[in-house]
């Protein structure tokens, strides 16, 4: 098992957002989770990402204790096998589109010519081989999230967390922003924690949980959906 959650509790001041929330994901599954604005998606993205601290219950991912590490492990961790995907995007505004890819590859010290071959790999698989020297301003929002799911991929990692990385595109883009994150998760076998206010979007997903109250559930129409199936195994 990738991760393990076990009655994980998080308040902000008086306001309890995480109630005893449970999850296990197994290694390459893709899960997507849904609710209402406010109900703690993001905050339990954060918790899972070491971004922030529980309060209390078990946070186990890769045979590693998170709660148990200091700051500076989290963001080890955070370098080296877990990687993030935002609305918004991130890029570095003065790097290029290879650049930005690269970036957390310098992070890690790997050698230049590891680095090009990698970078060069998912430049070509996201589709913007034509458009690598090109900064981030010139590029379009969907060209944009491409190199985002590049630069979250390129550092090998055990899993990517993905909130709402469609939510700043139009319909079309963003269709093709979820088929470039199902079909690379699926070649690289990375797990995926989809955090999304779309149905559209878990159509990705072998699963789909919902959150109410602070809790965790299957989805009341899971059923409903067209679930791919994954390669993930136990």
């Amino acid at each position: 098992m990738l991760l393990r959650v076990s009655n994980l509790h998080k308040s902000f001041g008086p306001n309890e957002v995480l109630r005893s929330v449970n999850l296990e994901l197994r290694h390459g599954e893709r899960i997507a989770l849904i609710g209402p604005s406010g109900s703690g998606k993001s905050t339990l993205l954060n918790c899972l990402g070491g971004l922030e601290r529980a309060d209390a219950g078990e946070l186990t991912f890769d045979g590693t204790d998170l709660r148990a590490l200091s700051g500076e492990a989290l963001a080890a961790l955070r370098r080296e096998r877990l990687s993030s995907v935002f609305q918004f995007f991130h890029l570095l505004p003065t790097l290029t589109a290879r650049e930005n890819v690269a970036f957390p590859l310098r992070l890690l010290g790997v050698p230049p010519e590891e680095r090009r071959q990698r970078v060069s790999a998912l430049i070509d698989q996201v589709q913007l081989t034509e458009r690598q020297d090109a900064l981030p301003e010139q590029l379009s929002g969907g060209e944009q999230q491409r190199v985002a799911i590049a630069r979250a991929l390129v550092i090998r990692p055990r899993l990517i967390l993905a909130d709402e990385p469609t939510g700043n595109l139009d319909s079309v883009t963003g269709a093709a922003i979820l088929d470039l994150l199902e079909s690379l998760t699926e070649s690289h076998k990375t797990a995926l924690i989809l955090v999304t206010h779309s149905r559209e979007a878990t159509r990705i997903c072998r699963r789909v949980l919902k959150m109410r109250d602070g809790t965790l559930a299957p989805a009341d129409d899971q059923g409903l959906h067209h679930i791919h199936t994954s390669t993930a195994t136990p």
